[in-house]
């Protein structure tokens, strides 16, 4: 194989490995299979599926083994979904690389492969993008794990190409979390046997070591019922409550000259309905976020307290106007830091994406400039602009209007 170029489109089949005993999760998979352990009422398979199909795949391969009758049995053939269901069941005993081989005749020549017990809001377009733009035979979504949400097991180079993919997450340089949503053509199969041995050891890991491996890197926090302490956050994510990100100068309050700024509470001024439009979105549910550049700390203009008092006054007028702010998060470097977090890039949705745990691919921002249009798609997210003829309030009241429409 020689590169993902060869493929005319892309994945049209999900696979999902379903089909372990899920023991970390017991009592709860005594009776089930863990992929459909209840979120908010709901089996957590239910969600992977709905996003599969707002993604476009409506043709879904399950491979099971442990209880497959409850999946069966609650799915059927997924026209309840709008999708198309398929099975391939094995022993309870087979590992994943085995579950997989024995269902070759099932996949399609390039495939979309997952875990049935973690969530991460896929935008496949923007996968296929990455994979088509590389030489890689197969790749990965990796998780950078910024936050040390778990352990790392896989090492990537500065232009995503996997070095090394370890499950016993000991080897040195590890610095992401592979999390399944891999993009797999059958010619990378290669090396899959009937063996019973995990995919990752058969596959993943002969791959990475021939530099044929890729990965789609996010730092959007995956969810995942593959632990009991994981459950209570998984819950959160997919409670799906709305949530808008806003920019602050020129949303919020009057943008200063260039190059000066908002040093202290009298010099900041709300723009004209600003406060209604933080009281309609919290009144609709929204929860709200303030992520704002200001540099003017790396500059001496003002120090981090006299920008915290200014935050501080800002909430506690927005409160009195019905509306509830949840999270400011500041850029504090100069224009030429490099730094992760100043919009244009996106690091402050980030944080703000872990701390609340929002789903950005269901979120907007509302910006004044083209920094925050582009911090907003590096995320995943959407994204508005006010201008002199369209207010903070204008949006609000669309976008409301929207989720209750």
């Amino acid at each position: 194989m020689t590169g993902a170029h060869l493929h005319s489109g892309r994945p049209a089949q999900a696979v999902i490995f379903a089909g372990g005993r899920g023991e970390r999760m017991r009592p709860l998979t005594d009776e089930l299979p863990k992929p459909m352990i209840e979120i908010n009422g709901r089996p957590f398979l239910e969600y992977l599926v709905e996003l599969l199909r707002e993604q476009g795949i409506t043709r879904i391969l399950l491979l099971l083994g442990y209880r497959a009758h409850v999946i069966q049995d609650h799915f059927g053939d997924g026209t309840r979904w709008g999708v198309h269901l398929d099975y391939s069941v094995t022993a309870v005993s087979d590992e994943t690389g085995r579950r997989l081989a024995l269902a070759r005749p099932k996949l399609d020549e390039t495939f979309l492969l997952l875990y049935g017990d973690n969530y991460w809001p896929l935008r496949l377009d923007d996968a296929w993008e990455r994979f088509c733009s590389s030489d890689a035979d197969a790749m990965i979504t990796v998780y950078r794990n910024r936050d040390a949400l778990t352990r790392n097991n896989v090492r990537s180079d500065i232009d995503d190409r996997v070095l090394d993919y370890d499950p016993s997450h000991t080897a040195s340089g590890l610095n992401g979390v592979e999390i399944g949503y891999m993009i797999m053509p059958q010619q990378a199969l290669t090396s899959l046997s009937e063996d019973n041995v995990p995919f990752g050891q058969a596959v993943l890991r002969p791959l990475a070591q021939l530099g044929r491996l890729v990965g789609f890197s996010t730092d959007h926090r995956y969810y995942s019922v593959g632990s009991p302490d994981r459950l209570a956050r998984t819950s959160a994510f997919l409670t799906r409550s709305p949530a808008v990100i806003l920019d602050r100068d020129g949303v919020l309050n009057r943008r200063p000259p260039r190059a000066q700024y908002v040093c202290r509470w009298e010099e900041f001024t709300w723009l004209p309905g600003a406060r209604e439009a933080l009281r309609l979105f919290t009144e609709a549910g929204y929860r709200i976020v303030i992520a704002t550049n200001q540099p003017g700390i790396a500059r001496g203009a003002l120090s981090r307290a006299d920008l915290d008092d200014i935050h501080r006054r800002m909430r506690d007028e927005a409160l009195a106007a019905g509306g509830r702010i949840d999270g400011v998060y500041v850029c504090s470097h100069g224009w030429h830091a490099g730094c992760e977090c100043r919009k244009p890039r996106p690091g402050m949705l980030f944080l703000a994406q872990r701390d609340l745990d929002v789903d950005l691919t269901r979120t907007t921002m509302i910006g004044d400039d083209e920094r925050d249009e582009a911090a907003a798609r590096a995320a995943g997210a959407r994204s508005r602009l006010v201008s002199e003829s369209v207010s903070l309030l204008d949006h609000a009241r669309a976008l409301v209007a929207e989720r209750h429409g």
